[in-house]
């Protein structure tokens, strides 16, 4: 079986060099040239890890690191022709785990990503796809199912994300304005407000009392949490 690769890079010919080559060695991959694209295709699939490149044309590969650090523990492998040091410094300061300045030999790039892949694997980097339990409540990122007191919810993508990333660090207050930066999306409109109003609809599925939340709750003057 590939292992799904994800490669966040405008230059279209090395996408299609790299395709042909990585999936000669068992790796199978996705190609997106912009950071939209990239997050997109992050919310939209699973990968098992991703190769970013730092110079992109709709921003910079070092703010996308750390958007993806902030939701995910998928591998990260910077690729890039800003070699300096101090970009590199900064990429693993932000969670990449390995970094590799082009001009590369594709050989090298399939080493190191077997590595990350062993190490992680030894530090159970699937993290991201395990299932949060708590007291009547389930939920299975692998397959986007909720469970509540025994019953399935039926949760639009919008919402499962949200709940996700609140339920994966209980106890956490979440502002709203990092909320909106963690589950960018079609379904999100860039206004505080979109938020309040994915928790009401989430509350409205899942808690017996929505005007006296059991598990989402709201922290005046600042944010959410989600009370394990």
């Amino acid at each position: 079986m590939s292992i799904p690769v994800l490669l966040i890079d405008d230059d279209i010919k090395l996408c299609e060099l790299l395709k042909t080559y990585l999936e000669n060695h068992g790796f199978f991959l996705f190609s997106a040239h912009t950071v939209q694209d990239g997050m997109r295709r992050l919310r939209n699939r699973q990968y098992d890890i991703v190769l970013l490149d730092l110079m992109l044309p709709d921003g910079d590969g070092l703010e996308v690191c750390r958007r993806i650090r902030a939701e995910s523990v998928i591998p990260v492998l910077m690729l890039t022709a800003r070699g300096a040091d101090e970009d590199k410094i900064i990429g693993l300061e932000l969670g990449a785990d390995d970094y590799l300045a082009k001009p590369f030999n594709p050989r090298e790039l399939v080493a190191r990503m077997k590595a990350i892949l062993r190490r992680k694997g030894a530090a159970g980097w699937n993290a991201e796809m395990q299932a949060i339990e708590h007291p009547d409540f389930f939920l299975n990122p692998s397959n986007q199912k909720v469970i509540v007191r025994g019953m399935e919810v039926e949760l639009t993508s919008a919402e499962f994300r949200l709940l996700k990333i609140l339920a994966s660090n209980p106890g956490r207050v979440f502002t709203r304005e990092r909320l909106m930066d963690l589950v960018q999306g079609r379904d999100f409109d860039g206004v505080d407000r979109s938020i309040d109003v994915h928790i009401s609809r989430i509350r409205s599925k899942i808690e017996t009392d929505a005007k006296n939340p059991r598990w989402l709750q709201t922290v005046w003057g600042t944010g959410y949490r989600f009370q394990g």
